[in-house]
C-alpha cells in the first residue's frame, strides 16, 4: 500500500469537530473525490475511499475518450449532517481546504451532503466552483462549464439527471452479474439499504428492469413486502435524507426492525448507505446470491471472506458506484453531452463492461470480483503514469 500524496486532519475552532483530506494520488497535477459528512468519520476511512477513487478512476479509463481519468482524493467531516452546526461548519472545512481545491482536488457531493449545498457552501467559502482545479486541462473551459450546469439542470420524472446516473450504474451492475448466471430478471428480490440519492435511484432502474424490491432500510427502519414494494410511491415520500414517510405505506407493507433487510429473502442485496454495515457477525444472517455496494465499503474484509466461502458474490464498490463520478468528467470533458439518453446510454454501456470485465478475471483468476477489479485498476494506473506523467 502507497503512502498518500497528501493526507491531513482538520479542526474545526467553532466546534471542536475534525475534518479529513487525503489526496492519494495527482494525474496531470489533479485528484477527484466528494466530501462526505457523517458523524463518526475517521481519517482511516477518508484515507480508504481515497485509495478507491484513485481504482474507479484508472477503471475508467479509455485511451480513445476526451475524459482522462484524474488522481484519488476523498474529504470527509465528522458531523451529523441534520445538525443545526453542520451547514456552517462545512463553509469553514471549504474555506480552509480552498487551496487545495483551488489547484489540485475536485470535489462534490457524497454521503450526507447533496451537490447544491457543497457548491452554495463552497460559494461561501470563496471558490469558483467545487471541481475548479480540472478547468485548466478542458478544451474550452466556458463551453465544458455550460454544458456541466445544463447537464445538472435536467431531469427525469421530476428527479434530477445527477441523482440518477448512479443508480443507473448500480442496477446495470446487477444485471450484468444476472445475465452472466442465466438469473431471469422477474424471478429476482431485491433488498436495498437506504433510499438516498444512490439507493432510491438503484430501486427505480432495478423495478423497471423487472426486478422486485422486497425490502427498503431507511432511517426509521425497514419496509418489507414479499410481494413488492411500490417503489414509485416511496420514491415520492422520501424527505431529503432519503427517509420514507410512513403514512405511504401499503396496507401489505411491514415495518420491521432497521437491521431486517439484511435477512430479507432476496437474491440481490444492495447497501446504499454507510461504510462498515456488513461486519463477520451480521454476514450470518445473508441469504442473497450477490450483494451490490452501491455505498463505499458496507462490507468489512473479514465479511467478505466469510461470505466467499458460503457462495455469496460482493459486488465491489470501485466498480458499482463509480458511474456518478464518471458522469461528471464524461458531461464535462465532452464524451457525451446534456441529454439523459445519451448520459443513460453511456453509462450502461461503460458499467456493463466493467463489470463483466471484472467478473470474467474473478473467474479466470480464481478470485472474487474485488481482487480482479483491483487488478485491473492496477493493470491501468501505470499506463495513466506512463502516459500523462508519474505524479503521485
Amino acid at each position: 500500500m502507497t503512502t498518500p500524496f497528501l493526507s491531513l486532519t482538520w479542526s474545526d475552532h467553532v466546534t471542536g469537530r475534525q475534518g479529513f483530506l487525503v489526496v492519494d494520488r495527482l494525474v496531470r497535477g489533479v485528484s477527484s473525490g466528494g466530501l462526505r459528512m457523517r458523524p463518526g468519520c475517521t481519517l482511516e476511512e477518508v484515507a480508504g475511499l481515497a485509495r478507491g477513487m484513485s481504482m474507479k478512476e484508472a477503471l475508467h479509463y479509455e485511451p480513445e475518450a476526451r475524459y482522462v481519468p484524474l488522481g484519488g482524493a476523498k474529504g470527509g467531516i465528522d458531523c451529523d449532517p441534520r445538525d443545526p452546526e453542520a451547514y456552517g461548519l462545512l463553509v469553514r472545512y471549504l474555506r480552509t481546504m480552498r487551496p487545495y481545491i483551488e489547484n489540485f482536488w475536485t470535489t462534490g457531493e457524497d454521503l450526507g451532503l447533496t451537490q447544491d449545498v457543497v457548491e452554495r457552501a463552497a460559494a461561501e467559502a470563496g471558490l469558483v466552483s467545487s471541481v475548479q482545479a480540472v478547468y485548466p486541462l478542458l478544451d474550452d473551459e466556458a463551453d465544458a462549464r455550460r454544458r456541466l450546469a445544463d447537464a445538472f439542470a435536467v431531469e427525469v420524472d421530476g428527479i434530477g439527471l445527477d441523482e440518477l446516473v448512479g443508480g443507473c450504474g448500480v442496477a446495470e451492475s446487477v444485471l450484468t452479474a444476472l445475465d452472466r448466471a442465466g438469473v431471469p430478471y422477474w424471478r429476482t428480490r431485491v433488498a436495498v439499504q437506504g433510499l438516498g440519492t444512490m439507493g432510491g435511484a438503484t430501486a427505480r432502474f432495478l423495478t423497471r428492469a423487472g426486478l422486485t424490491v422486497v425490502a427498503v432500510a431507511d432511517i426509521k427502519g425497514t419496509i418489507a413486502n414479499p410481494a413488492g414494494l411500490d417503489v414509485e410511491s416511496l420514491l415520492a415520500a422520501r424527505d431529503a435524507y432519503g427517509t420514507v414517510d410512513r403514512a405511504a405505506l401499503r396496507p401489505g407493507d411491514r415495518e420491521l426492525p432497521g437491521d431486517a433487510w439484511l435477512a430479507a429473502e432476496a437474491e440481490v442485496l444492495v447497501p446504499a448507505a454507510v461504510s462498515y454495515t456488513i461486519d463477520a457477525a451480521n454476514q450470518e444472517r445473508i441469504t442473497a446470491r450477490w450483494i451490490a455496494e452501491a455505498a463505499n465499503m458496507p462490507v468489512r474484509p473479514e465479511a467478505e471472506e466469510l461470505l466467499a466461502a458460503r457462495g455469496v458474490t460482493v459486488l465491489p464498490d470501485v466498480v458499482v458506484n463509480s458511474a456518478t463520478n464518471a458522469w461528471w468528467w464524461w458531461t464535462l470533458f465532452g464524451d457525451i453531452g446534456a441529454d439523459a439518453d445519451q448520459a443513460f446510454a453511456h453509462t450502461r454501456r461503460s458499467m456493463r463492461a466493467l463489470m463483466d470485465l471484472a467478473l470474467a478475471r474473478a473467474e479466470a483468476d480464481g478470485t472474487t470480483p474485488r481482487a480482479a477489479a483491483h487488478a485491473i485498476a492496477a493493470d491501468r494506473l501505470p499506463v495513466i503514469a506512463e502516459r500523462f506523467g508519474w505524479h503521485r
